[in-house]
């Protein structure tokens, strides 16, 4: 068992992980400002700390804790925030990392999981499925701040012998994703389906993106708790899929049988852009258990069970 620390632990995905750390017998406490997150998707198990990454009161939690691993997934979520106020995306996605990372090192943690995003800090990639060698181009601070927060943890590594997994992202999706955000492409289908209201795809709809399932992003990080020590890996599908074929797929599985409404295309979106994962099966012996079909399956059900308490807010 270990002394686990969980920042943003009550969003969509790092909830996911409590809950699998907890499943595992691991002592678990949750860090979150709930910005994003919700206080209900916390497990009871699980000790829960309303604060901000950059709050002095972090220093009070590392005191309480003492742990021995943390998983960071706190974050600055949105693109476009990014775009049009990056000092305050920094403040939380550089400064916020650095000050946690300063903690982890005083504090004696011995392992750092990190969300770093695959789709963000690569850009358009000169090779499909783009490789963890890819260059570094992202296309938004957002992107940039993930980046720098990897150098950071890098260099936090070699300074105080700090061991880590950086954990590279595709488009993950599944249950408990906001479908009342801008992010989130399938959570947002799903509930616009459901409703039988408009969807709306921006652009053809031949965006290619890797759609991964919220289960197989979490088995990455149980098994970053102990392999690839200074990695930093995809974590994905290997495939591409694009908008148009979701919104076929989802419109099956939902039973609508409206025409998407096409909308000018965003500026700064990404055209094509999917993962190799073949580093992950060496490094972490993970590999993803979902196709999109059984994962975009299970986030309908999910949907469809809540609907009535999740499209209004």
């Amino acid at each position: 068992m270990s002394r686990i620390l969980v920042t943003g632990g009550a969003g969509f995905i790092a909830s996911h992980i409590v809950d699998a750390y907890l499943a595992a017998g691991h002592d678990v406490a949750v860090v979150d400002n709930l910005s994003n997150g919700k206080r209900e998707n916390v497990q009871e198990a699980a000790r829960f700390y309303e604060v901000d990454i950059r709050s002095p009161q972090l220093v009070e939690v590392f005191a309480e804790e003492k742990p021995e691993i943390v998983n960071h997934h706190a974050a600055q979520i949105d693109v476009r925030v990014s775009v049009e106020d990056p000092l305050f995306d920094a403040d939380v996605n550089v400064l916020g990392m650095i000050k946690l990372l300063e903690l982890c090192a005083k504090t004696g943690v011995k392992r750092f999981v990190f969300a770093s995003s695959g789709g963000a800090i690569y850009g358009e990639p000169a090779v499909l499925p783009a490789p963890e060698e890819s260059r570094i181009i992202p296309l938004a601070p957002y992107g940039a701040a993930k980046a720098a927060g990897e150098l950071y943890i890098e260099t936090f590594g070699r300074l105080h012998a700090l061991s880590y997994a950086i954990l590279r992202y595709g488009n993950v999706y599944g249950p408990r994703q906001d479908p009342l955000g801008e992010a989130g492409v399938v959570a947002i289908f799903s509930s616009a389906m459901l409703a039988n209201n408009d969807v709306r795809i921006y652009g053809a709809g031949e965006q290619l993106r890797d759609y991964v399932y919220v289960g197989d992003v979490v088995s990455a990080n149980v098994a970053a708790l102990t392999r690839g020590d200074g990695i930093s890996v995809n974590i994905g599908t290997g495939k591409g899929t694009s908008v148009n074929e979701l919104f076929k797929e989802m419109a099956a599985l939902t039973g609508y049988e409206r025409e998407p409404i096409y909308c000018p295309r965003r500026a700064g979106e990404l055209e094509r852009t999917y993962l190799a994962v073949k580093k992950a099966k060496e490094l972490l012996g993970w590999e993803p258990a979902n196709d999109l079909k059984t994962g975009v399956q299970k986030t309908v059900e999910y949907f469809r069970k809540a609907k009535g308490t999740l499209f209004t807010k």
